[in-house]
């Protein structure tokens, strides 16, 4: 079992690296591999619609997103991990999710979802639901915890005073590693879900 996280804060030792650093050691104690892919601080532009990426396979712009894309197909699940920014995520994750879910044509059915939001006091429901939205589209189901998926700290390190979204954090590794581990028997067993054949209904004609 392998966990990609995507860690969209550009500070390197934030407070969702604090969120990020407690899956990681759940997920290791519950025998899960995790890669965590700082991708903050990086330069990613967003998808400019051209659907190129239907032609060769990969985005146009060959850069970090990839790069991810080999990696994502290679694991059992996502996390996307984001500070709040006006109520939203960064927008540099929002550009890479956008372009990483976009272009790879690989089926993600079955791959186990999660997001990760840190903020100082709010924003946080919307942008959950946010990240969320990638995984719905793409018939991965989400992991759940005790609570939504959030932790809280302004400053460098206060995170790791909050007991309760440490706590959630905790609770949701070990959730997404039993769903992952049954998926992968039931998998086995039963094979994944009958795809019918998808029918595109637009509005203009």
């Amino acid at each position: 079992m392998k966990v990609l996280i995507l860690n969209g804060s550009p500070h390197t030792n934030g407070n969702t690296a604090i969120a990020i650093s407690e899956l990681v050691k759940t997920f290791e104690a519950q025998g899960v591999e995790t890669e965590v892919c700082h991708i903050g601080n990086k330069d990613i532009r967003g998808c400019i619609a051209c659907r190129k990426c239907a032609e060769l396979g990969r985005c146009v712009f060959n850069d970090t997103v990839n790069e991810l894309a080999e990696k994502f197909e290679q694991s059992d699940g996502l996390i996307a991990a984001s500070p709040v920014y006006y109520a939203s995520a960064n927008a540099t994750l929002i550009a890479c999710l956008d372009r990483l879910f976009f272009s790879t044509g690989f089926d993600k059915t079955m791959k186990v979802g999660a997001s990760v939001v840190v903020a100082r006091r709010g924003g946080c429901s919307a942008t959950f639901d946010e990240l969320n939205k990638y995984f719905t589209i793409s018939n991965m189901p989400i992991a759940s915890s005790q609570y939504w998926n959030s932790v809280h700290g302004r400053e460098p390190g206060e995170a790791n005073s909050d007991a309760e979204g440490l706590q959630t954090m905790r609770t949701l590794a070990k959730n997404m590693s039993f769903l992952m581990k049954s998926i992968a028997l039931g998998r086995e067993k039963y094979g994944l879900p009958e795809k019918e054949t998808w029918q595109g209904t637009h509005f203009i004609r």
